[in-house]
């Protein structure tokens, strides 16, 4: 391509552009050189309407990078490494697990991965809609941190509600788990490490498919601030396998959402 000027390049039309960004919006050219090492240096400042798009935009200036031959080192460096962006201190876990995975897996084949993409789009605009951040995905289960505990329970009612409403293939029921707990983990290269990072997978598999349940860690947090027509019963306290003292469990209800559900899973009561 031809060497252009800045007023020639403002008059091009936007087809002549490569937009990293799936809005159309001309932010990040990536047609030469020396724009796409600017693409890569400033990709995180773009904003993206969804997951979806990052990783298609992502994908785009890699393989541009691979056509110039550049090494973008930094770049996947940062793009490996989410965890620098990661809240410290004392957070709330918020973590989903899809009920029944294996049975949906069977039923559905080889549609269940859009099946589970559309779970996890569902529940990662829920997340970041309430200000929050995903620490990972992986297999069917998202684990997302948050500052403030009550924006934490903002997403979890958030996620249910979708679920329920959402469309799924062949009038199927897809349940989400989501478990919460709040503590002070260590943020390591390699994510958060600690006990409370085991409690809080621990309590969200206990709990059943539309079912929100938290310690009374988050319950504190929250009691004092809970939305209207939201309220917490105590469930009491179960013992879980690794955790060296019984956690107090709470259940988050809402005139929209299913309140019954059993015991508990994966824990005995304590006594």
């Amino acid at each position: 391509m031809a060497p252009l000027s800045a007023k020639e390049r403002a008059q091009l039309p936007d087809s002549a552009f490569g937009y990293i960004d799936s809005g159309g919006r001309r932010r990040l050219p990536i047609h030469d050189a020396a724009h796409v090492r600017n693409a890569l240096a400033r990709f995180s400042q773009v904003v993206f309407e969804d997951e979806a798009a990052r990783d298609r935009a992502r994908s785009r200036l890699l393989r541009a990078a691979m056509k110039h031959g550049i090494m973008p080192v930094g770049f996947v460096s940062a793009q490996l490494q989410p965890q620098r962006k990661l809240p410290k201190g004392h957070i709330t876990f918020l973590l989903t697990d899809l009920e029944g995975s294996t049975e949906l897996l069977g039923r559905l084949d080889d549609r269940y991965a859009s099946l589970l993409a559309d779970v996890r789009r569902l529940v990662r605009a829920a997340v970041r809609s309430a200000g929050g951040r995903e620490a990972s995905a992986r297999g069917d289960d998202v684990f997302a941190v948050f500052e403030r505990a009550p924006a934490a329970l903002e997403a979890a009612l958030a996620i249910q509600r979708a679920m329920h409403a959402g469309a799924w293939p062949d009038g199927i029921d897809v349940r989400l788990r989501i478990g919460m707990h709040r503590g002070r983990p260590a943020l390591t290269d390699t994510g958060y490490v600690g006990l409370s990072v085991h409690a809080a997978a621990r309590i969200c598999f206990a709990a059943h498919g539309r079912q929100i349940i938290m310690s009374s860690a988050v319950r504190a947090a929250v009691i004092e601030s809970l939305p209207e027509g939201v309220s917490l019963r105590s469930l009491g306290a179960w013992r879980f396998r690794g955790l060296p003292e019984p956690v107090d469990l709470f259940q988050a209800d809402a005139a929209d959402l299913p309140a019954d559900f059993p015991p508990p899973r994966s824990a005995t009561p304590a006594k």
